[in-house]
């Protein structure tokens, strides 16, 4: 019987992910969850058949070239993949995958908790009570922008903005959106496309971004594109930190132009910006959008499903 392969999980996944990783692999876990420098990935490399990374650990161009040929394939326990250099991995030989579908329904419930908080002033309410200032009631008290008949603009109508446009329908939201291409009319439910982020962001009592972080949407939410926006606008980012300035977000809450925001990602992670902290109007949460545990069992095991069919010989599903 052959040799099991050997596997390196960077983090501690969930426990049935691990479970069936040490069953089926001879696997190296990182059960202390601690994160792994530049080094320690090169120094792996050498060690082992198989990487399933997270979004923390990066594989830069100069990471991928000093990468030990021993190392055939990078299972990325997370969709996005921007934290990869995925030509200077290609050209060591070295195959990437990631996990989409199984976390669009979790990530999607945290935009609309984020869109929900932002717009009822859950900071400021949960701070007031949980303070023991709660000593004043009027009709103008903590009044709020209503989501239910408002429009949502979302930027990404992949697997999660769709996700999150189902949801929205609930609230009888009316969607708009903008997606590199537009939807087959089948899929649009009555959504309206447009064919610029421009277009869009001037109908967007709310907007919600779901496009990856590339160079072309880096700094995607400027100080000119947040003006765009209609007046009290709230904006709930669950993709990436990169794709907002986040100085000019901040000028914009500060002058009242943007009423509030969601975050669930930011530039800096972990840590997020402490120029944030003091602004009530900002609902924040520390990159939380998967972490339920039926998404990380399924997030692990199709990390795995991939290796699976790699070391089959077959073409894994998510193969990039």
């Amino acid at each position: 019987m052959s040799a099991k392969p050997k596997l390196w999980i960077t983090r501690r996944l969930s426990d049935a992910t691990l479970e069936r990783a040490a069953r089926d692999y001879d696997a190296i876990i990182n059960f202390e969850d601690g994160l792994s420098s530049d080094d320690d990935l090169v120094a792996m490399s050498a060690r082992v058949d198989a990487i399933i990374p997270c979004h923390s650990e990066r594989f830069t161009a100069d990471v991928a070239s000093k990468l030990d040929p021993r190392l055939k394939i990078i299972a990325n326990h997370s969709v996005g993949v921007d934290h990869c250099d995925l030509p200077a991995l290609k050209s060591r030989g070295i195959l990437v995958t990631n996990t989409p579908d199984v976390l669009s329904d979790a990530t999607a419930e945290i935009a609309m908790l984020l869109m929900l908080g932002a717009a009822r002033h859950a900071v400021e309410g949960d701070h007031l009570v949980r303070s023991g200032n709660w000593d004043f009631w009027s009709p103008s008290f903590m009044v709020g922008k209503q989501v239910t008949g408002a429009r949502l603009g979302i930027v990404g109508m992949g697997r999660v903005g769709q996700a999150f446009a189902r949801k929205a329908r609930g609230f009888d939201m009316e969607i708009h959106y903008y997606n590199r291409t537009r939807l087959m009319p089948g899929q649009e439910h009555g959504a309206i496309y447009h064919d610029t982020v421009e277009s869009l962001l001037g109908v967007a009592d709310f907007l919600s971004l779901h496009c990856p972080a590339t160079p072309e949407t880096t700094g995607l939410m400027n100080a000119g594109r947040l003006a765009l926006l209609p007046a009290g606008a709230v904006l709930v980012n669950t993709a990436r930190g990169a794709l907002v300035d986040e100085a000019a977000l901040l000028s914009a809450l500060q002058s009242g132009h943007i009423a509030a925001a969601g975050l669930d990602c930011f530039v800096t992670e972990p840590g997020g910006n402490p120029a944030f902290s003091p602004h009530r109007n900002i609902f924040m949460l520390p990159h939380i959008g998967s972490a339920t545990v039926r998404t990380r069992d399924a997030m692990g095991f199709r990390a795995l499903d991939n290796l699976d069919a790699f070391f089959k010989g077959e073409r894994p599903k998510d193969m990039l």
